[in-house]
Formats: structure tokens, sequence, C-alpha cells
């Protein structure tokens, strides 16, 4: 948990740093205040997944790459769930609008998962 809760921090760090944001102005895009910004970058705090949702919009990422940096990993993921895999193939087909509501329900489902994982 204490590995996580690390990375997180440092990569909230980095890409504020790299949006060219200071704690102050992600905290305001973000509806925080820039000392929960502090605490969440040294790690003595972790975001609800409210929060951290909040955040991930704002910084332009998943809340699952916040969490775990998983970014390409899901990209080179082997499927051995054919029928997952399948149901991917059909989603690729919907309009856009539909896509982002199933990435949304996805992002919020496994947003959860790992926030459950965290509180162990």
């Amino acid at each position: 948990m204490a590995e996580m809760l690390e990375g997180f921090a440092k990569r909230l760090r980095e890409l504020r740093r790299a949006k060219g944001l200071s704690q102050t102005e992600l905290g305001k895009l973000a509806g925080l205040h820039y000392t929960h910004i502090g605490r969440y970058e040294r790690g003595a705090s972790r975001p609800s997944g409210d929060t951290l949702k909040r955040l991930a919009d704002v910084l332009g990422v998943t809340s699952d790459y916040l969490l775990e940096g998983a970014a390409d990993e899901v990209a080179k993921a082997r499927f051995e769930d054919h029928e997952l895999l399948q149901q991917f193939h059909e989603v690729e087909q919907l309009s856009d609008d539909d896509k982002h509501v199933i990435k949304r329900l996805l992002d919020a489902f496994l947003t959860k998962k790992h926030l459950q994982a965290l509180a162990r």
C-alpha cells in the first residue's frame, strides 16, 4: 500500500509540474484546497474516489494511471478471457459518445477496486 501511495504521489507531482500548474492552481481546477494537493504529493494522504477522478480529469489521465502508472500495459495486455476480448471488439464499433460512456463506467469501477485495495 505504501508503494502505491508513493507512486501516486510522484505521478501527481510530475503531471502537475508538466502542466505548469502550481499546487494552488491544480487545487482550484479540481475543487480542492492547495494543502490537500501538498498532502497527496508528499504521500501523507490519499484522495477519495471522487477526488481522484477530478484530479485525473484535470491532469488529462485516467484514475488508473494516477494510482498505478498503468498506461502502456493496457495496450500490451494479453487477453485470455475471449468473451471480454469479443466485447471490446464490439465496443470499438459503437459511436464515440457510447464509447465514452463505457470508458467512464470502466474507469469508475476500476477506481473503486483500487481504492478498496488501498484501504486494506
